[in-house]
């Protein structure tokens, strides 16, 4: 055993060493980080230390250039690779380095029902070259066995934040797709609801940096059982922490009256704030705003919208995050038509609520129907009228548009800009916390034809 464990740690030194020479420098020859292991008391202590022949910023680096799975084996090499990996600088530093080197690259999580039979939901991480002459692209499934039935599905996808997402369907789920780790979230219940129900919910997802802390708010209306009456601008809300792993009323005030449209799919996390695309409805004249809410303070916030759209009826609105989520925008674009242009709006000052203008405007594209997705840096992610999932880079010098070989059933198409992480779901005694650890296998599904 120790002869492998040897071998391997020889070779892995080896390959890092490759690749750095490769990505970075013209060093002529690295000396051959050789760990030699003796029984003492039980335990296994190296001989010599890394340090000795590789700088620690070198090594991290060169480690930043690896996938999470690979960077898991790594923490088994040796105790200071360990305590690099799980030091929290090297985890924030590794998911701005290693995603900033995914240019050409391009990966989705992509949620779908394959089947109109039932509703069980198929979690996919799609990968591409943009630069493909062969329009190659590779599928995985992600697996979580004790949720693998036809009446666990999710309907909405929210992230990347750090490379944690949020599956809203049955359970509510978090997931780290990097370190295979899928967490369902306790249920819920609404208070006094022997006397209400409530017909609607609009979930959103952030992360509290003050706290380091991911939450998960659900905005709901409530009605009463007994007249089945609703107030307008009636909304309860409740959060989720992951760091107390339970839910809590929310006491903070939102600015009524306001209603949320259910047509905004696209998550939509801005300066610590989640997002939902909402009117309010005076006097009979339905005016468009975003309802915002501040995951730190835990405040909500009413954002005014001019009129950037005819009719609701006529044309759908989508919020998305622009110029590197430092603010919001709106896509609008036609309900019906064979062939769909778009505008996109961008708010230049995201506390200005007068800085909003027309940033651009696409001219009809015939593959689109429905937005489902947004890549960023003006990249979109559309359903067809076939129910197949499309990429489309608009920007002038290198648009293209390109099948992506999978399809989803009723609608169900979301997908998300898929990021690398190494921040663990892990809080406390996972034992009580229900952290089930997922595999990712072939997706047999991907439509061989394209």
């Amino acid at each position: 055993m120790a002869i492998a464990m040897f071998s391997s740690v020889c070779l892995f030194c080896s390959f890092l060493f490759q690749s750095f020479v490769i990505l970075q420098t013209k060093i002529m020859k690295l000396p051959i980080l050789i760990l030699t292991t003796r029984r003492e008391e039980g335990t296994k202590q190296e001989k010599m230390s890394m340090e000795q022949y590789l700088p620690r910023e070198l090594v991290s680096n060169i480690l930043s250039r690896l996938p999470a799975k690979d960077l898991l084996k790594c923490k088994r090499v040796c105790k200071s690779w360990f305590d690099l990996l799980t030091d929290p600088h090297f985890i924030s530093n590794y998911y701005v380095v290693h995603n900033s080197l995914q240019s050409l690259e391009k990966h989705l999580l992509v949620i779908r029902r394959p089947f109109l039979s039932n509703l069980k939901t198929s979690i996919s991480l799609l990968s591409w070259n943009a630069n493909d002459s062969k329009n190659l692209v590779s599928s995985d499934v992600l697996n979580p066995s004790e949720y693998n039935s036809e009446h666990k599905y999710w309907s909405e996808i929210s992230g990347p934040c750090n490379g944690i997402y949020f599956l809203e369907g049955n359970p509510n789920v978090v997931i780290n797709p990097s370190l295979r780790q899928f967490k369902a979230l306790p249920e819920f219940y609404l208070s006094g609801s022997s006397k209400t129900y409530s017909l609607s919910d609009h979930s959103g997802f952030g992360f509290d940096s003050k706290t380091n802390d991911y939450k998960v708010v659900v905005i709901r209306d409530i009605w009463s059982k007994e007249t089945n009456e609703r107030k307008p601008g009636h909304w309860t809300a409740d959060l989720y922490s992951l760091n107390h792993n339970s839910w809590r009323k929310l006491g903070a005030a939102i600015p009524f009256p306001i209603e949320i449209w259910s047509s905004s799919w696209v998550y939509t996390y801005v300066n610590n704030c989640c997002h939902w695309w909402g009117y309010v409805d005076d006097s009979g004249r339905r005016e468009d705003c975003v309802l915002a809410f501040d995951m730190v303070s835990e405040s909500f916030r009413k954002i005014k919208v001019p009129r950037i759209r005819g009719s609701a009826k006529e044309e759908f609105a989508t919020l998305a995050p622009f110029n590197e989520s430092a603010t919001i925008g709106v896509i609008v674009y036609p309900v019906r038509g064979q062939k769909k242009p778009f505008d996109v709006w961008v708010m230049k000052d995201y506390w200005d609520e007068g800085s909003w203008v027309r940033k651009y405007s696409v001219e009809p594209i015939e593959e689109i129907h429905k937005l489902v997705g947004f890549y960023g840096s003006n990249q979109f992610l559309w359903s067809s009228r076939d129910e197949g999932l499309v990429w489309h880079d608009c920007e002038p010098e290198t648009e293209q548009m390109k099948d992506l070989q999978v399809h989803g059933k009723n609608g169900s198409l979301r997908a998300a800009r898929y990021m690398e992480s190494l921040v663990s779901l892990k809080r406390g005694n996972e034992f009580s916390w229900q952290l089930v650890s997922c595999s990712m296998v072939p997706d047999h599904l991907l439509d061989p034809r394209k």
